[in-house]
């Protein structure tokens, strides 16, 4: 069994993080999201991929490079332009040898459901279902087979949704091949789904596990997710007087000062620094050469790599971008006082709790109050003691 793994998308839901990077490219508990659908995809037993890539290719090369290291072969298909689904899966066409799982690059899945998949009738479409169905294609079933395909139904007729992984024998190209440019501009796989339908070909997978990582505070759930199933593992140096409780992952060349104390579930990469008397709560973490400083508090948030957050800060269920530094006393808040949803930038996050997205290379002068629900585009600055809120756009300079 081959699998075709869709990666050539922007992500433009992402902004500010996808503007260095591509949006599989983003970090789940320290590894980019694509690596832990591949990983499932090979413990299901599949050793053959085809990247379809585009967007930020280079980064997704040169992270894979063959597959090698993973025990696994990596080849790579180049969408120049993104003109959708249905074309993303035509470049790779002549890499696809047999029957093949095609999935999109951006979700979590279990392997065990992707062995599943594997045994279905081709054609198939995976579907789970969602309690803001809207927001995806909605699916209708019968016996087993697809009956009916909505996308992103303002009056959904049904809580499943198309989840994105499929199993497919070689004659879907010809279907793709008739697809043409619908109303948004794009060519999309569900048009030629549409041919399977009619002809009630098309069969249902339900998956046991799925999860969607659409916007970036999906980034936290799928984080957590993903930082529960690992285990204790100390490489780098642990001082005395340091209390860690729960799973904790301290990678190699990295120190934990005295004084501080960690809850897991928590992993910190390689060549980082941490404490003295820092206090890290579950659900963190922090990639490699990062600097978590003396009393600085960071709870269920995403650090990248290179981001500086030295002393007297509080980083709450946040996302932070890369090679940011955080002035002392700068504090992010995650919570509003009448416990409403908090939005970003006019879109429900659905979460009481959520603090702010920080995109790469930000830098905070001492004091700065970052309200809930904020977006920093890359490269901003902000003066000492700045009220930061709302949305703010790459290298905005706030005096």
């Amino acid at each position: 069994m081959e699998c075709v793994v869709l990666a050539a998308g922007e992500g433009k839901r992402m902004r500010p993080l996808t503007a260095k990077r591509p949006k599989v490219m983003l970090p789940l508990a320290n590894r980019p999201m694509i690596e832990h659908l591949v990983l499932a995809a090979r413990d299901a037993g599949i050793t053959n991929f085809v990247f379809v890539v585009g967007y930020g290719e280079r980064e997704i090369r040169g992270h894979f490079g063959d597959g090698s290291a993973l025990g696994i072969q990596i080849t790579y298909a180049s969408q120049r332009q993104q003109r959708g689904t249905a074309d993303a899966l035509r470049s790779a066409h002549h890499l696809v040898t047999g029957p093949f799982i095609l999935l999109n690059g951006d979700m979590i899945l279990k392997s065990t459901d992707i062995a599943d998949l594997c045994t279905c009738r081709t054609p198939c479409m995976s579907i789970s279902t969602t309690d803001h169905p809207g927001d995806y294609g909605v699916v209708m079933v019968e016996n087993n087979l697809v009956t009916g395909l909505e996308e992103k139904s303002k009056h959904p007729q049904s809580s499943m949704i198309n989840a994105g992984a499929y199993l497919f024998s070689p004659d879907i190209f010809d279907a793709v091949d008739r697809v043409q440019t619908s109303s948004r501009g794009e060519l999309e796989l569900t048009d030629a789904l549409f041919e399977y339908i009619a002809e009630k070909k098309l069969t249902a997978h339900r998956l046991s596990y799925w999860m969607d990582v659409g916007n970036p505070w999906d980034m936290l759930d799928a984080n957590i997710t993903l930082m529960n199933s690992l285990s204790t593992d100390i490489r780098g140096t642990v001082e005395e007087g340091v209390s860690m409780q729960g799973t904790v992952i301290v990678g190699e060349g990295s120190v934990v000062k005295s004084g501080t104390y960690i809850e897991g579930p928590c992993i910190i990469g390689k060549n980082c620094r941490i404490g003295p008397h820092a206090f890290i709560r579950g659900a963190t973490s922090i990639d490699d050469d990062c600097h978590i400083g003396h009393c600085s508090e960071l709870k269920n948030s995403i650090i990248m790599k290179g981001t500086k957050i030295p002393h007297f800060n509080y980083i709450g269920d946040s996302i932070i971008g890369s090679e940011c530094n955080f002035g002392a006393g700068t504090k992010i808040a995650n919570l509003r006082h009448d416990h409403a949803n908090i939005r970003v930038c006019g879109k429900d996050t659905r979460r009481k709790k959520f603090g702010a997205i920080i995109g790469d290379g930000v830098q905070f002068g001492i004091n700065c109050s970052i309200n809930v629900g904020t977006m920093v585009g890359s490269n901003a600055r902000f003066a000492p003691n700045s009220y930061v809120a709302g949305c703010i756009g790459e290298n905005a300079i706030i005096r």
